[in-house]
């Protein structure tokens, strides 16, 4: 890449092949030991993504917050594995830019290595051809525990009719039939006669009439919170153990180190 990125910029980025698809995100950025430029990235790949793979930056393109490369996934995930937490040595650099058909950029003689960028932003170096045959490189396993979003149920709104029984209490009014009597007085205009006659009265009464009307009562609707809890991940991680053994006979001359 001309006008490279920083370490820092470039552990913010995630990787995408040439399809746009996403690879992983960056795990260790690879500087030469001499310029300090940024030369290879990592991502992690394989089952869980328990390996770690080389990719080079040559030919990448930054696009927002997405590191695309000139290579397919499979490509990517079929590069050759290399174990090398913190220097990539000349001979595991040739045989990874063979992987991606590219030229080696330096030759045998002016190749001084790859180091691997930690947090702090300083390089560091196993110094490797400063011990060589005198030293050994231990390794452990661990984890790398993500997530991953899953359909873990429905929910559902259903509304149903059902029929209950109201009891509700109204006055009512009706009219009912009493007898008056009262004595003609002196001086009352009253029409005597015998005979036989009736009087009719149509009496009224109310009854109670029902009718229905459908109102609105409730809004009823689905909403979804988003809830963090921890969970604990177990699973096993191998680890290498160095025994020294010397020449003297004492306790001391073979123990297990760390």
């Amino acid at each position: 890449m001309s006008n490279y990125l920083t370490t820092d910029q470039l552990r913010d980025l995630t990787v995408h092949d040439q399809e746009g698809e996403k690879v992983g995100s960056i795990g260790q950025v690879f500087v030469d030991d001499t310029s300090q430029r940024p030369d290879w990235v990592t991502v992690p790949t394989g089952l869980f993504g328990t390996k770690e793979t080389f990719v080079p930056l040559a030919g990448a393109q930054v696009r927002g917050l997405e590191l695309h490369v000139p290579f397919t996934k499979d490509v990517i995930k079929d590069a050759p594995r290399v174990d090398a937490d913190e220097h990539l040595a000349t001979e595991q650099e040739r045989h990874l830019y063979a992987h991606y058909g590219l030229t080696d950029p330096a030759s045998a003689e002016s190749v001084t290595g790859r180091s691997a960028v930690p947090d702090d932003g300083t390089a560091r170096s196993r110094g490797v051809g400063a011990g060589g045959e005198h030293e050994l490189v231990r390794s452990e396993e661990r984890l790398r525990v993500g997530t991953e979003e899953r359909v873990a149920g429905t929910a559902r709104l259903k509304k149903i009719v059902v029929t209950e029984n109201v009891t509700t209490t109204i006055p009512v009014t009706h009219e009912e039939v009493r007898i008056v009597r009262e004595p003609v007085r002196a001086g009352e205009v009253a029409a005597p006669g015998i005979g036989e006659a009736e009087a009719t009265v149509t009496l009224h009464e109310e009854r109670p009439v029902v009718g229905k009307e459908k109102v609105a009562v409730e809004r009823v609707r689905l909403e979804t919170a988003e809830v963090t809890e921890e969970e604990q991940v177990n699973d096993t991680g191998r680890k290498e153990q160095i025994a020294y053994e010397g020449v003297a006979a004492d306790a001391e001359s073979r123990r297990d180190l760390p």
